[in-house]
């Protein structure tokens, strides 16, 4: 499964020195999960939310600037019993800008367990 997302860098994204601050970028990456999982058709209230975020990595390739108008795309690496693992490229009209990871955990805060994928949801992230 691959899942794009745009987003125009706002002025309170970029630090003193002009370009998005390096913490925007998980921001971003965020907004483009966060699509992700209502593709899934899955709950989307937080009161039910089913997922976790096990880790984030991202490498800067080089600066984004404040009215930049970002793509992130997102693709589906690897899914397991009760996790998938994505991974995310931002890039702008100059190319990449920034390459991230992340893995995501179905998770049950009642049992605070990991749970296994719900078949249709596997069936969805193993679709590319």
């Amino acid at each position: 499964m691959a899942f794009d997302w745009k987003v125009k860098v706002r002025a309170s994204e970029t630090d003193g020195l002009g370009h998005v601050s390096n913490i925007s970028y998980f921001i971003y990456i965020e907004e483009a999960r966060v699509e992700l999982f209502r593709a899934l058709d899955t709950m989307m209230d937080m009161k039910e939310w089913p997922f976790i975020l096990a880790s984030a990595s991202c490498d800067y390739i080089q600066q984004a600037y404040f009215d930049d108008i970002l793509h992130i795309s997102t693709t589906v690496t690897h899914v397991g019993n009760s996790s998938f693992s994505l991974q995310h490229e931002i890039s702008c009209e100059r190319g990449i800008i920034a390459k991230g990871t992340s893995v995501v955990v179905h998770f049950n805060f009642d049992t605070q367990k990991s749970e296994t994928l719900p078949d249709r949801w596997r069936d969805t992230l193993e679709t590319t």
